[in-house]
């Protein structure tokens, strides 16, 4: 059984057991989180799509840490005008991990 879901504006094919990495959450380390927001189902084939969301159905998580994303270095630069600029980024994710598909 897996599910499509909306997690912090992102959709996520989730499954019981499964670790993601997700936008940073505003939840505690521990804490249990619901989402409600449950675009399509799948049970052993037979597949609910929701319009938008599946009425009824929830995907409960843990949440076990937040941590930081792998730097994305982005460098731009002017050809022959001597212009060059380099940035660093580093994405702020939390991992969780999926406890219960309910369709």
């Amino acid at each position: 059984m897996y599910a499509i879901v909306e997690i912090a504006g992102q959709q996520m094919k989730v499954e019981k057991g499964r670790k993601i990495y997700v936008h940073r959450l505003e939840n505690a380390e521990g804490e249990t989180v619901v989402f409600d927001k449950v675009l399509l189902v799948d049970d052993e084939g037979a597949v609910k799509v929701g319009t938008p969301s599946v009425e009824g159905a929830s995907v409960t998580a843990t949440v076990v840490e937040h941590v930081k994303g792998d730097k994305v270095l982005v460098f731009k630069k002017r050809r022959r005008k001597g212009y060059q600029k380099m940035n660093g980024h580093r994405q702020y994710m939390t991992k969780i991990q999926i406890e219960e598909v309910i369709g």
